[in-house]
């Protein structure tokens, strides 16, 4: 492989058609789903699908088939298969993933930006979705194309962008079953859908939370009456919840207080926790915008990306009977509501956990407040294999030839639920985990990024481990051994 020839190659792609694409991806407000309950009235995302499906299937890639796929009542799924070329192996497969739907606008933006406007400034593009995750078709297949290009054998590849990835890639593993035999059995697994340490080196996810949450509400009265006169008689419903959530999480540290949320950390995984930690610096926390004064929840770095990335955690995302402060009048109001996402150790059972949490937070309501929480998500993260010694070559080969530095092993903090349904329907896969969602892209929140350069590389770095995989798939090294890399929702992670 001509390396600096793949770096041309893909630079060019990316300036001339691949940001021109994503700009007008970004313009689309094809929120998830869960988001956007009308989705399919909208029309938002056919648009998105029909923007990538006209891109791609312009694409000189000699006997490429590309199919809308529509299951009733779900989603649409982009389907792609490529034959193998320059003498690849038609009965080896690489599975290159990523996703379409979007996070909701979210508020904060700055005055020049906004979710649904590209802004390109400098080495970034900011808008909702470039980097989570509109990029994934075009680098998948930029990085085929590459390859093509110098004739350098590759494994039949299949590209698979779903379009409901935010709102708990429901949708998938209906996809997955009806295209079983179009797939076949990938020896390795490509998902463009993580995040970064840094914008200096490829980033390999080794492991990613699960997610338990949904909306817990506490209702004390039929109808909100004059506080003067109901204050110290009536419990308010917000004391009532915070009450709950204290069940939950200690209020003085965030710590998780119950036993059955957390799960024991892998010896390697404290090591690679450990060496992140020491390559990041502050960055382990300086990326995200913290006001003057505030400290993260530790002082130890190596905490700090465990806290992340290991240990369970529990947000409030959402408020409901809540009026806004303009129009708060003295009411004792009849109810609060809040949405609660937990993020799970990855090795930890999804759908446990959320029993778990739902069983703790209805248990004996106090005061006799109308209690209840629906159960939105439970899911189980994901923990990688141990990884194969040719992708472990291939990944830091490719990293020190496209980014000049060693390619960096660190868990995320998000969820990507069809990490976890992969590595039970496909156990001999190997995984290469990456993204381009790096210190201050934030991801599913305002001022959201796509880093050029970085997608770029990460680019060029998958051309290069899928040629690396034909090498090992003739040494019979790929097929039937269970192996894993990877690079962050987003963020959340990532991914969800």
């Amino acid at each position: 492989m001509d390396t600096s020839q793949v770096d041309r190659f893909i630079g060019q792609k990316w300036d001339d058609e691949i940001v021109p694409q994503l700009v007008e991806y970004i313009r689309i407000p094809n929120k998830s789903p869960m988001f956007d309950a009308d989705w399919v009235a909208h029309g938002f995302m056919d648009d998105a699908v029909k923007l990538m499906e006209a891109w791609a299937s312009k694409q000189p890639i000699p006997g490429m088939q590309l199919e809308v796929v529509r299951l009733e009542g779900r989603t649409p799924l982009i389907f792609i298969d490529i034959p193998a070329s320059s003498g690849g192996r038609s009965d080896d497969c690489v599975l290159l993933y990523g996703h379409l739907d979007k996070q909701p606008e979210m508020t904060g933006w700055d005055a020049d930006l906004g979710p649904w406007k590209p802004v390109i400034k400098g080495d970034r593009l900011y808008g909702r979705g470039g980097a989570d995750d509109g990029y994934a078709l075009f680098g998948s297949l930029a990085a085929v194309m590459a390859l093509q290009e110098q004739q350098i054998p590759h494994a039949r590849c299949v590209v698979l962008i779903e379009a409901c990835e935010e709102s708990g890639s429901y949708d998938l593993p209906a996809y997955v079953d009806h295209l079983a035999d179009r797939i076949g059995k990938p020896s390795l697994v490509v998902c463009l859908d993580s995040g970064c340490g840094n914008y200096d080196q490829l980033w390999c996810t080794t492991s990613l939370r699960g997610l338990a949450g949904g909306n817990l509400t506490v209702k004390v009265l039929d109808e909100g009456v004059h506080s003067g006169d109901a204050s110290g008689i009536v419990p308010s419903s917000f004391r009532l919840l915070r009450q709950l959530l204290s069940r939950i999480e200690d209020e003085n540290t965030g710590r998780i207080l119950l036993d059955g949320l957390h799960a024991d950390i892998p010896a390697e995984r404290l090591a690679q926790a450990k060496e992140a930690a020491r390559v990041l610096d502050t960055a382990v926390y300086d990326k995200f915008p913290f006001l003057p004064g505030m400290t993260p929840m530790a002082d130890d770095l190596t905490e700090l990306v465990l806290n992340r990335t290991w240990r369970p955690a529990l947000s409030v995302t959402g408020a409901d009977g809540l009026p806004a402060l303009s129009s708060a009048g003295n009411v004792l109001r009849p109810h609060t509501a809040v949405k609660l996402s937990l993020r799970l150790p990855p090795t930890l059972d999804g759908k446990r956990a959320g029993q778990l949490l739902k069983e703790t937070l209805l248990r004996d309501p106090p005061n006799g407040a109308q209690v209840s929480m629906e159960l939105e998500k439970a899911s189980t993260g994901w923990n990688a294999p141990a990884m194969s010694p040719w992708l472990e070559k291939a990944i830091n080969a490719s990293s020190e030839e496209f980014f000049g530095a060693p390619a960096m092993y660190m868990g995320e903090g998000g969820t990507i639920p069809f990490m976890g349904m992969l590595g039970e329907k496909f156990p001999g896969a190997q995984f290469m985990i990456t993204g381009v969602l790096g210190p201050h892209s934030n991801a599913h929140g305002p001022n959201e990024f796509l880093h050029i350069p970085m997608g770029k590389r990460v680019t060029a770095c998958v051309s290069r481990v899928i040629a690396e995989h034909h090498q090992a798939s003739l040494r019979g090294e790929t097929t039937g051994v269970a192996a894993v890399a990877g690079g962050e929702h987003h963020g959340d992670h990532g991914c969800c």
